[in-house]
């Protein structure tokens, strides 16, 4: 329900469904790069067994938490209902 206590719109419904979708895919692309920063290294070059084993492994643990908690910091921003950023020099519509 929305903040004025009536069912959501249409348009509100659509709006969560583009926020979600952008929180996931854009997760996504911040692990993924993340996860070749991370374990590229390990998987382009002989590396000794170790190594390999902690990038690889350091690197999975550290793309799930970056990827929840990009999904959680936008959905949370979009829940807040963060304002456009304002035009600055712009004092009113008709200028």
């Amino acid at each position: 329900m929305t903040m004025h206590g009536g069912r959501r719109t249409q348009a509100e419904r659509d709006a969560v469904t583009v926020e979600i979708g952008y929180a996931l895919v854009s997760a996504a692309f911040v692990a993924a790069v993340l996860f070749g920063a991370v374990a590229g290294p390990a998987l382009l070059f002989q590396l000794p067994g170790t190594v390999e084993t902690l990038l690889v492994r350091g690197g999975l643990v550290l793309v799930s938490v970056v990827f929840f908690v990009r999904v959680a910091t936008v959905l949370y921003r979009y829940r807040q209902g963060a304002a456009q950023p304002s035009q600055p020099g712009r004092t009113n519509p008709d200028s």
